[in-house]
């Protein structure tokens, strides 16, 4: 990298740590697309990629104080992208992963002529039932349809950090709605399996 390129960068970064947004505004432009084209690549979904460069983004900002550490700005922003969309990756092979689990419990129930089936997901039921309405629809967009934080924040009306809480309160609530009642699992388990 030339030099003069170099010190531009830390110059910048310099800029950023001390919080001057025309500055931060600078590196966003300059930036943005590369990122945005490099995780593409990685994520083949143009959603994710836009996603991850906000979060990236915003990650810079809010912890700008620490910018001025870095030595090579491309190669920390190229670091941060390709960890972001490895665990984008992931996070959607785990969500392909609980949908089939769940289409294929939903399968085999189906399946099954006799009511055995039905105090589990009876229970299962009662915890999606008891969530508040906005959780209740977030949890089921999300976990039922596979839907994307994105896709529910703007059919919902609300922000994506929004979509996340209700999420991660919904899966607390069921859990905790679960394991109180585990030994009624356990028993209907157990039923089944004679």
């Amino acid at each position: 990298m030339p030099s003069n390129a170099h010190d531009n960068n830390q110059d910048l970064l310099l800029r950023v740590s001390q919080g001057d947004e025309h500055a931060f505004r600078e590196l966003l432009h300059t930036w943005a697309d590369p990122l945005h084209n490099y995780i593409y690549q990685l994520t083949r979904c143009t959603q994710t990629a836009e996603e991850i460069v906000q979060d990236i983004f915003l990650q810079i900002w809010t912890t700008r104080e620490t910018l001025a550490g870095i030595r090579n700005l491309p190669a920390y922003l190229f670091v941060i992208s390709r960890n972001q969309a490895l665990n984008a990756l992931k996070k959607a092979l785990r969500q392909r992963k609980r949908q089939q689990a769940w289409e294929a419990l939903q399968t085999d129930i189906a399946d099954t002529d006799t009511p055995d089936h039905e105090p589990v997901l009876g229970l299962i039921e009662s915890a999606i039932a008891q969530l508040p309405p906005q959780q209740q629809k977030v949890w089921i967009l999300s976990r039922r349809q596979g839907r994307k934080y994105q896709e529910i924040a703007g059919e919902m009306g609300i922000s994506r950090e929004t979509v996340k809480k209700y999420l991660q309160y919904a899966n607390q609530s069921i859990a905790e709605y679960v394991t109180a009642r585990a030994d009624h699992l356990l028993l209907c388990c157990l039923f089944l399996l004679l």
